[in-house]
């Protein structure tokens, strides 16, 4: 009140003197300034400590921007971290209305972690994972109304993509519910039915944004850059509508169309005889038919479709015959898989709205015999409703198994009836910093317990799950990670046995405990926490790993698909358990013959490798877990999935683990890691740190019988040639891989739209290149090779037969695929539009045609584009679904230079 009185008092006073001898207009400022700073102490003292108001306004009241300033290093990188690599980004934060409150942080993901920071009222910190929190320094003086504060940051790595940043900045406060920033949230573009970050400034500099390093030749895909790619392939295309009717996805091994393109009627449908195959090993391939508008019954006036299986076991299991003539269909397997197959193949015949298909003879069996779709539901969760519809889909297009990845440091996704802990905490992130009651918002998760990127599966729920992958033929292979990528799991296990400890129940609290509490070792993990592995020298934790598998064991048995492989992770296990005292005492005891800290995570690998054969189990994992493993300790069945990048050498991984007898399947992220961007532009949602741009094409173009071989026609991440030796370690003679698998992993995916999205339509080239053996693929060679982009193993006219065959499959997508999809409810990626203006006129092309496009002239309607048209304006494009209603992302069109 004192201060208040003489502050008052001698700003009268100078005013007064003033009005009476007057002054100049500089001395007039002075006192302004005077009053300015006056008011701006009171402001100072009048700051107090945040209540719950305080945090309610600053969440709804605090506009939160996020740009990246530029990706190039200067000397302000710290050299010691990631060979001196950083990115700045500028946090700017602009209050609505005043804040008076202090005491308030923000926590936010930030996936690259953050080593220095440049503000004169914030200070941020990593905390765990991609965890981050921003304090107020002494200095912060408060927000006026419309005021805007900056925090300059640099962190490890790149950020080359617009959907790096996280959503659902939190603010809270000592003795507060924490709140979300809502100009932090995420929203759905209604068009498109995308997620939109709108804290996010769009990236503009190709040079500082765009590039990751001086060497980096990557080129930004702009409008004119597609139109000329979609052009070169399409321009002269030789794709006739009964080339799309006959196409069969994926592409049999022997097919024979009638000479004269003869179609037979189906739009009474067929009148179904089984023979001997059973009912359920055809319904969801009936019910298909059924859903592409193609009666199936009993009405003797229908086409006939008989069935029948017809044992051969010199043929792989799934393979097939299919018979379509004037008077018939006839479908024979070697097994009901087979008829189920053949089924499909039928289903592929059929174009929405038609009432023909072609009359052919197919004999059909698949290349491999191991067709996986990887989905991380563990990072984020997705619904029960995805994963049913997903197998539909892989079923459709013969895809045989789902790895279903359930345990991961974010989240736990499966009931597990006596570890109540697991879904109660592991499967939930909210803001408990003691992770009692859930785990912290990693990956910008939000408060909201019940958000739809939280959850699990019920025993129900999976077996549901199980029962609908068995009527589909596709085996589900559950994996749990561990020991790393294990935070969930560690932080359940410790609430359970603190809830054990307040009941004095000492056994039970230390009966699956994961982490010795004395283990003072410092680690980051690849994702950067420090606390996300188990303790592979306590017996509790195999303990939890028996309890876990035999209980998922009869989960499955009693879905009626027995659990027969299983696969445990066992990748990117960080430097833990050095100062353990538990592990310490457990080389020292040397009955295990350990002798040296790094030999323990292959030992956990071998002995949980170990209880799985005793639970008539067979064991898979993560090729850089497995490979430190000593082969006459596993198993003698032991599947490796390979997920070295190929410009890295990583044919040399893989053909290492072959050599050992192993059954490999084919994960390289060049090509099959569907969470990638398409195109290499910022607005393309994915990760990118072995790929820019993953395309259908590509997916297409891949050759995983030859790895090596593809360095004479793909780039590496920064878009320069590479040279692949494969002299070194060549595949043992007569050596092969079981299969191949597409990944698509969730950790900036956060709805069952996105995952769609990402994983549509580029999981139709991974089942034509799981299925089919390309007559232009080049074959391995077994003497080993070197490969660039000097040699000429795939020759011209491979290369010009791939292309022909590329166009066939796409215009198949645009003209007939893409509407089963929408008669499945799926949203496959809409592909961006290829456009210039050029001589006044706009031109533009689409990746799938078929589909239609639509332009906007300034501000104008959105328009059908049919055929070259003169605009004015400046030009948007898009294109659309075949049942129009959705659209692609929209993109500015490049004026070409006259």
């Amino acid at each position: 009140m004192g201060f208040q009185m003489n502050k008052n008092f001698l700003v009268l006073s100078v005013i007064a003197t003033l009005s009476i001898v007057g002054c100049n207009e500089a001395v007039q400022n002075e006192v302004l300034q005077v009053n300015e700073s006056v008011q701006e102490s009171e402001r100072l003292i009048a700051l107090h400590s945040a209540t719950q108001t305080d945090i309610d306004d600053i969440a709804k009241n605090l506009d939160v921007s996020y740009q990246v300033v530029t990706n190039v290093p200067s000397e302000k990188c710290d050299k010691e971290i990631a060979n001196g690599a950083c990115f700045e980004v500028e946090l700017t934060f602009k209050a609505q209305q005043g804040i008076d409150a202090k005491d308030w942080s923000i926590y936010f993901s930030q996936i690259a972690p953050i080593q220095s920071f440049e503000s004169k009222e914030f200070e941020v910190k990593h905390i765990n994972g991609d965890m981050h929190q921003i304090t107020l320094q002494n200095s912060y003086s408060g927000f006026k109304k419309a005021e805007s504060k900056t925090l300059l940051f640099r962190a490890m790595f790149w950020s080359l993509s617009e959907s790096d940043p996280m959503p659902n900045y939190i603010v809270e406060a000592p003795n507060t519910k924490a709140q979300v920033i809502e100009s932090t949230k995420a929203v759905i573009d209604t068009d498109t039915g995308l997620e939109i970050l709108p804290h996010v400034i769009a990236f503009t500099d190709k040079e500082k944004q765009f590039k990751r390093s001086a060497n980096d030749k990557t080129q930004w895909l702009n409008s004119a850059g597609l139109y000329k790619r979609n052009d070169a392939m399409f321009s002269a295309a030789d794709v006739s509508d009964t080339q799309v009717s006959q196409t069969i996805i994926p592409t049999p091994k022997e097919v024979i169309f009638d000479s004269n393109n003869a179609v037979v009627d189906i739009s009474n449908g067929f009148n179904l005889m089984l023979g001997n195959v059973k009912q359920s090993d055809v319904d969801a391939a009936l019910s298909r038919l059924v859903l592409l508008s193609v009666n199936v019954g009993s009405d003797k006036q229908a086409l006939p479709l008989k069935l029948a299986i017809e044992s051969d076991e010199n043929k792989a299991i799934g393979s097939y015959q299919l018979s379509v003539t004037s008077t018939g269909v006839i479908v024979t397997g070697v097994d009901g898989n087979g008829v189920f197959n053949g089924l499909q193949s039928l289903a592929a015949l059929v174009e929405v709205g038609k009432g023909t298909i072609p009359i052919v003879e197919v004999v059909d069996e698949p290349h491999y015999s191991f067709r996986g779709m990887l989905v991380d539901v563990a990072r984020n969760f997705h619904s029960k409703a995805f994963i049913l519809n997903l197998l539909e889909q892989m079923a459709a297009y013969k895809l045989n198994k789902l790895h279903l990845h359930l345990g991961d440091d974010e989240g736990w996704r499966l009931e597990i009836p006596s570890l109540p802990e697991l879904t109660d905490i592991g499967s939930k992130r909210c803001f408990d910093t003691q992770e009692q009651t859930c785990l912290m918002p990693q990956l910008g998760a939000g408060v909201d317990p019940s958000s739809k990127v939280n959850g699990y599966y019920s025993v129900a729920d999976y077996q549901e799950i199980l029962q609908a992958a068995t009527a589909r033929h596709i085996q589900v292979i559950p994996s749990l990670d561990m020991p790393g990528h294990s935070r969930s799991s560690v932080k359940a296990m410790t609430a359970r046995f603190n809830k054990f400890q307040q009941t004095e129940e000492e056994l039970k609290a230390k009966q699956y405990l994961l982490d010795d509490f004395n283990d003072t070792t410092k680690y980051s993990s690849v994702q950067f926490y420090s606390d996300n592995t188990i303790n592979v020298c306590l017996e509790s934790s195999y303990d939890f790993v028996i309890e876990v598998m035999s209980q998922v064991k009869a989960m499955h048995a009693e879905a009626g698909q027995p659990l027969t492989r299983y696969h445990i992770g066992a990748d990117e296990t960080a430097g833990a358990w050095v100062d353990s005292p538990a592990c310490k005492a457990f080389v020292a005891n040397n009955d295990k013959g350990i002798t040296d800290m790094k030999e323990l995570g292959a030992y956990f690998i071998e002995r949980v490798a170990g209880i799985l054969s005793d639970l008539d189990i067979e064991t898979a994992g993560w090729s850089d877990g497995m490979e430190h493993t000593r082969k006459e300790n596993m198993p003698a069945i032991v599947q490796a999935n390979a997920w070295d990048a190929l410009f890295w050498s990583g044919h040399d991984k893989v053909h290492t683990l072959v050599n050992r007898d192993w059954q490999v399947v084919v994960s390289s992220p060049d090509a099959l890691y569907f969470d990638f961007p398409y195109e290499a532009d910022p607005k393309e949602h994915g990760y990118y740190w072995a790929s820019r741009h993953t395309n259908t094409e590509k997916v297409f173009q891949f050759m995983p019988d030859n790895l090596p071989v593809h360095a004479e026609f793909w780039l590496d991440r920064e878009g320069n040639p590479y040279e692949a030796d494969d002299s070194k370690i060549p595949m043992k003679s007569g050596t092969s891989f079981l299969g191949v698998q597409g990944q698509l992993w969730s950790e900036n995916t956060r709805s069952d739209d996105m995952v769609e999205h990402k994983v549509f339509p580029r999981l139709l080239a991974l089942a034509e290149r799981a299925w089919h053996f390309a007559d232009w693929a080049v074959p391995y060679n077994y003497e080993g090779a070197k490969y660039s982009q000097q040699t000429r193993t795939f020759t011209q006219e491979k290369q010009q037969a791939r292309d022909k065959q590329w166009r066939l499959f796409a215009t198949t997508l645009g003209h007939k695929e893409f509407a089963k999809l929408e008669l499945a409810n799926i949203d496959y990626r809409l592909p961006t539009v290829g456009a210039i203006v050029k001589a006044g006129k706009l031109h533009a092309n689409v990746a799938f045609p078929g589909l239609a496009i639509e332009f906007q002239e300034g501000e104008g309607k959105w328009q059908l584009y049919q055929e070259p048209i003169a605009v004015k304006d400046k030009v948007k494009v898009r294109s659309v679904s075949v049942n129009g209603q959705r659209r692609s992302r929209t993109v500015d069109v490049i004026t070409s230079k006259p």
